[in-house]
């Protein structure tokens, strides 16, 4: 292997480390985490309260309706996993109401169906 090809394997090597087409956590539009889920995007709205929403939005950020979907959240609050259920709640919306008040930047998993049956995990 010639040296300009070698050099060139070794700069593409984390190209194929990392998912194609994927985003970094980021800000959503409603003020929570947003993070790729499958084809879609979720976002996690928390601020203290038991009262918990995610948003869901395309591959380009465009606000699908909630109608249809539904989801499962496990989120960690202070050492323990608390889970409960989120439904459509208009728009894009999906609201539930969790065992104990969740913090803004929880961690955890929510797994949204989706109407024709198929499951995507976000992961925050």
């Amino acid at each position: 292997m010639t040296f300009r090809r070698a050099r060139l394997a070794v700069l593409t090597l984390p190209l194929l480390a990392t998912p194609l087409l994927a985003h970094e956590p980021g800000a959503g539009a409603n003020g929570g985490v947003r993070v790729d889920a499958g084809p879609y995007h979720a976002e996690l709205v928390a601020d203290g309260t038991v009262a918990v929403s995610v948003f869901l939005s395309d591959g380009s950020d465009q606000p699908i309706p909630a109608e249809g979907f539904k989801a499962n959240a496990i989120l960690v609050v202070g050492g323990k996993a608390q889970r409960f259920t989120l439904l459509p709640a208009g728009a894009s919306r999906l609201a539930g109401t969790a065992p104990a008040p969740v913090p803004q930047g929880v961690k955890g998993v929510v797994q949204v169906t989706a109407p024709d049956g198929s499951t995507v995990q976000a992961r925050f």
